[in-house]
This record gives structure tokens, C-alpha cells and sequence, in this order.
């Protein structure tokens, strides 16, 4: 919270497995920050609304988010105004394994080898 506190810049913030731990010490600090986004969010609705409580804290939604059908209905009681969109490309991307794929309607050419990317391509 030092560096939030000394630059006034918003937090980019990891959560795993440690809701209750990380939203006590978010709170404890609160006032040492300006804003934040949770990254990567695989959390339950509880945790998701306890996060929300926090004024100024965000929910950022990528791929690994969007894995399995409880995590869908999770994102969906979040309010829009409150998410961040991520990519976190090329590692939680939404793979057709997931149940957020049925509802993804862009795809880009990817190649998985950086030296045989061609124009237009993403690379993995």
C-alpha cells in the first residue's frame, strides 16, 4: 500500500483462495489507496459483494473468470460500472473448455510459435 499511497495511482490486486484474509486488509488500508481492481476474479458472489462494498474496488473479469457455468452466474450479479475487461492474453484466455465460450462472438488468428506469427496474427 506504500507506493498506492505515495503515487496516488489505483492497485492491481491478486486474490487467491484468501477472500476473507484479502478483503480485511484491503479494508484495514483503505485509506492509503485511491482505487484498485481485483485481477483475475474466480471468487464466489459473497466474496464478489464484500469486494464491492469496498468503495473504489473493481472486479476484473478475464478467461480464467469465465471457466465454469458458477463463475457465469457470479460475473453476472456484477454491476457493469464495477468491472474491468482483461485479457491477461495469452494465458487466461477463454478456451473452448470453458462455459464462458459459448457466449464469445470475436476470435483472432493465433499462432502458438512467435517466430511464425504472420500479420493479422495473435501470438500464444
Amino acid at each position: 500500500f506504500e507506493l498506492a499511497e505515495a503515487t496516488g495511482l489505483p492497485m492491481f490486486l491478486h486474490m487467491r483462495a484468501a477472500a476473507e484474509d484479502f478483503t480485511d486488509i484491503v479494508l484495514r488500508n483503505r485509506s492509503r489507496f485511491t482505487a484498485g481492481v481485483v485481477h483475475s476474479f474466480t471468487g464466489t458472489a459473497e466474496e464478489a459483494a464484500a469486494l464491492l462494498a469496498i468503495d473504489g474496488i473493481y472486479i476484473g473479469i478475464n478467461g480464467c473468470s469465465l471457466r465454469a457455468p458458477e463463475s457465469l452466474e457470479v460475473v453476472k450479479l456484477l454491476p457493469p460500472d464495477r468491472i474491468m475487461l482483461e485479457t491477461d492474453a495469452p494465458w487466461c484466455g477463454i478456451k473452448a473448455t470453458h462455459a464462458g465460450s459459448a457466449h464469445v462472438k470475436s476470435t483472432w488468428p493465433t499462432n502458438k510459435k512467435k517466430e511464425k506469427k504472420q500479420p493479422g496474427e495473435c501470438v500464444k
